[in-house]
């Protein structure tokens, strides 16, 4: 279980608190206006953002004064975060050695996933000679072989078509859930949290709302929640 306790960010004159739990194997979905800290959130999960106060615990353990890289999480970004002089294989690797000394079961365990992603034969190739598609691909094989219990996504297939955002979402949320891995993803579109979230927080006015239900939150939005989704929350 992840808790945020009594958690308190300040970034000049920003500010943002939290005091929530989210399950083991959760799928939860971040949603809130633009600047209202969803990503904020998320880089103060994984270590990136110091905290004001408050503590943040993964299955009881105090994680707050642990540097980014020992903590049980694996962050996937917008723009993928792939080493362009490294290859496919390479760029997975790091999720399992950072340093990429990897033996021959590291390097098969690396292809294993690959293979599961799609991207089978390519593993050779640079970033550069990827598509988009095939990128997000393999920024997620790289978090999925990392085997952290915790998935933090922000906003990772956003600039994708909307065919196949859906067919990466689907994908992640696949193979995070067969494995048990709690996941949260920070999006703009309700329709991404209706597709795989159980639950969504809301980030609005300086806090980040304990979960809810995503059917229910959606059908019956609070005021700022309506207020963000306007149209495009009607009908869902």
């Amino acid at each position: 279980m992840l808790t945020l306790d009594g958690l308190q960010i300040a970034l000049g004159a920003f500010r943002l608190a939290a005091d929530l739990s989210i399950p083991a194997g959760a799928r939860v979905a971040v949603i809130g206006p633009s600047g209202g800290g969803k990503s904020t959130l998320l880089l103060a999960i994984a270590g990136f953002v110091g905290l004001q106060a408050g503590r943040i615990l993964w299955d009881g353990r105090d994680l707050t004064a642990l540097p980014p890289g020992t903590r049980p999480v694996s962050v996937l970004f917008q723009d993928n975060n792939l080493f362009p002089h490294l290859s496919v294989l390479q760029n997975v690797g790091l999720g399992i050695a950072p340093r990429l000394r990897l033996s021959p079961g590291d390097a098969a365990r690396a292809r294993a996933v690959l293979m599961r992603v799609g991207l089978a034969g390519m593993e050779d190739r640079k970033p550069g000679a990827l598509s988009g598609g095939q990128q997000s691909r393999a920024a997620l094989a790289r978090v999925l072989v990392s085997d952290r219990p915790l998935v933090l996504l922000d906003e990772p297939f956003a600039a994708l078509g909307p065919a196949l955002k859906d067919e990466m979402l689907d994908l992640a949320a696949t193979t995070l859930s067969e494995t048990g891995r709690t996941f949260v993803m920070v999006t703009h579109d309700p329709s991404d949290a209706l597709r795989i979230a159980d639950s969504v927080i809301l980030v609005a006015d300086g806090r980040a709302a304990p979960p809810t239900p995503t059917e229910q939150i959606l059908s019956d939005p609070p005021p700022a929640l309506r207020s963000y989704l306007g149209d495009r929350g009607r009908g869902l």
